[in-house]
């Protein structure tokens, strides 16, 4: 047996302590049989055949679950994230070491600043040079490098303007610990210019590890969590539309997706070795609920400050089904050009609950063809009982034409407008709350999403307050879907009757046209 298969058979690896050493005294080789986890499944699978092997330490073996999964990958990018101790530093540093010993490997290792990095960089010291005989550490450079060739360098990230020192530079696999702590997705998508290698056979992959929480939760979870299941693979999506990122017109592969993402999520107990004691999870118990949640239970929906800590994917996305002709329906739109349009459709049971059963989010459209678009969405839905627009599209600011809405509705895509008067805004918030309560008769949440609506569940859980007032949200956040909903839950809607009366000026406008609502 060659030494490389050798090395690769020590690498069955979860935590150092978890090692083991068989007895001395027993000199008599045995019969074993290993099976190598593949990472990259363009290579061939290696299998070693039942042979005489002599006993030897076992320095790192995956735990069963999420560990071997994040292992095994073969998608480009890979976030493996959730609860603490899941073992997923552990499994980071494992993962370069597969190719690490082709002396065409180069491998990237970032922390956001050094003091994060040193730990990295000590346990990396506990199990390289065991793993990879005579791999050397240069701390000048903050590189490993293998009799071999192959090197991994182990660096940091704290500024955006830092990744201007690996412009020119290839790698073919890159690694970010702690990917939340980025503030901004721009260090990752500028490091993906740098994944590139001239040995087709190594592969090209990102991995990173993370809790919730964070600088960068939103987008981190935006682009990993929302798009798909855990666990499973998806095409990559553009971070603000949700998308999936394909090659451009006129490439030879115009139309293809560009590559393939997955979430592995983790908790405590996917770890045994440290939650066997039960001592780390008394620990995480004794924390406040919002990082109780994050840390112990792994959850992506809830942050620090959040307006709408009730929210509860479980009990408030549900899978698609058919809407029941019978049931009303009708629209809700915060328009914008230069940020985001938000629309959405919603659903009235006849047991009075909401189900926001689309949505639309785009940004840099013009207001007659997003009711274009709106049109074209709504064709198969029959009868649309009525759309509610944000008020000022009605407000002329210094033009003699049509209103913005004026112009929608020349179209066919009828609105009336929301209400925007003083405190309408708290009493929007207050109206959710009300709908995310569990209905004491039905013993369901009085309003429900569809799964498909991604970016409405990952903004409503994860909007802030208003530093400066608890009863609103921050304006300043991403709340374009949550506009969009407040101005449809205000309007009061029922199942069984048509509860808009055109005569009706608590909202200071009089209607001139109950049919084409102004």
């Amino acid at each position: 047996m060659n030494e490389d298969v050798k090395n690769q058979l020590r690498l069955r690896g979860s935590l150092p302590e978890g090692s083991k050493r068989r007895s001395k005294k027993s000199r008599k080789p045995k019969q074993v049989e290993q099976v190598v986890i593949q990472q990259q499944e363009q290579l061939p699978e290696i299998k070693i055949k039942p042979q005489e092997v002599q006993e030897q330490d076992v320095l790192f073996k995956p735990n069963d679950g999420p560990q071997t999964d994040f292992l095994a990958s073969s998608e480009r990018e890979v976030l493996y994230g959730g609860a603490a101790g899941g073992g997923k530093s552990f499994a980071m540093l494992a993962d370069p070491l597969r190719g690490l010993n082709n002396p065409n490997f180069s491998g990237l290792l970032v922390r956001h600043t050094t003091e994060e990095l040193r730990e990295l960089i000590q346990k990396s010291q506990e199990l390289y040079p065991k793993a990879i005989p005579g791999i050397k550490w240069s701390e000048r450079k903050s590189q490993w490098v293998t009799p071999k060739g192959g090197r991994l360098w182990m660096s940091y990230l704290d500024r955006d303007l830092d990744v201007m020192r690996y412009q020119g530079q290839a790698f073919n696999w890159i690694g970010f610990d702690e990917l939340t702590q980025w503030s901004t997705p721009y260090a990752w998508d500028y490091m993906r210019s740098r994944l590139r290698s001239a040995d087709q056979s190594l592969g090209l992959y990102m991995r990173a590890t993370t809790n919730p929480g964070g600088a960068g939760h939103q987008w981190v979870k935006k682009m990993f969590v929302d798009p798909s299941p855990p666990n499973s693979s998806f095409w990559a999506t553009e971070l603000e539309s949700g998308n999936v990122i394909k090659f451009p017109q006129g490439h030879s592969r115009e139309g293809e997706p560009l590559f393939r993402r997955r979430f592995i999520p983790a908790n405590l107990f996917d770890n045994p070795y440290l939650a066997e004691s039960g001592d780390y999870e008394a620990m995480l118990l004794s924390l406040p609920e919002h990082q109780r949640k994050q840390l112990l239970e792994g959850n992506w929906d809830v942050a620090e400050g959040a307006a709408f800590p009730e929210f509860d994917r479980a009990k408030h996305v549900v899978e698609p089904f058919r809407i029941p002709s019978s049931w009303r329906k009708f629209r809700a739109c915060d328009y914008g050009y230069g940020s985001y349009s938000a629309v959405v459709w919603l659903a009235i049971t006849p047991a009075e609950q909401l189900v926001v059963y689309r949505e639309l989010q785009v940004s840099k459209v013009l207001a007659v063809d997003l009711a274009d678009r709106i049109l074209e969405l709504e064709a198969e839905d029959g009868t649309i009982q009525y759309g509610v627009l944000d008020s000022s599209l009605w407000h002329k600011r210094g033009d003699t034409g049509p209103s913005l809405a004026e112009q929608m509705i020349v179209r066919g895509c009828k609105w009336r407008p929301s209400d925007r008067s003083r405190g309408s805004r708290v009493a929007g918030k207050n109206e959710l709350h009300r709908r995310l309560q569990v209905d004491e008769h039905t013993d369901e949440p009085r309003i429900v999403i569809f799964n498909n609506c991604t970016n409405l569940i990952s903004q409503l859980p994860s909007l802030p307050l208003d530093k400066k007032n608890s009863e609103d949200v921050d304006t300043n956040s991403m709340d374009h879907m949550y506009d969009a909903l407040r101005y449809g839950v205000m309007t009061r809607p029922r199942s069984s009757i048509w509860d808009y009366n055109p005569v009706n000026q608590r909202t200071g406008f009089q209607i001139a046209d109950p049919n084409f609502g102004y």
